[in-house]
């Protein structure tokens, strides 16, 4: 048994973080990040709505995606959890 766990060799990228991490929909803010539909977007404009007849007050975001450049956007209860996307930022040489 130990020669067959010798022939594999296993390797790993990241520590296993999450790309996301949770904050309230309410305090997104404009030129912020967040996930919409799946995709990392950056955050163009947000409206609220007070407290209606059916419930939660609610975010709207209009985002821009990241990679291709579409808008998109989402509607979020104000109190629940968005997944904002942990970037990192590389800065290129001249």
């Amino acid at each position: 048994m130990a020669e067959v766990a010798q022939q594999f060799e296993f390797m790993a990228d990241d520590a296993g973080a999450f790309k996301t991490y949770t904050q309230q929909a309410g305090s997104i803010r404009k030129n912020g990040y967040v996930l919409i539909k799946g995709r990392p977007c950056k955050v163009i404009e947000v409206a609220t709505s007070k407290t209606g007849k059916h419930g939660h007050a609610k975010c709207h975001f209009v985002g821009i995606d990241m990679v291709t450049a579409e808008k998109l956007e989402d509607i979020v209860p104000f109190s629940h959890n968005c997944s904002p996307r942990r970037l990192n930022h590389i800065g290129l040489k001249k």
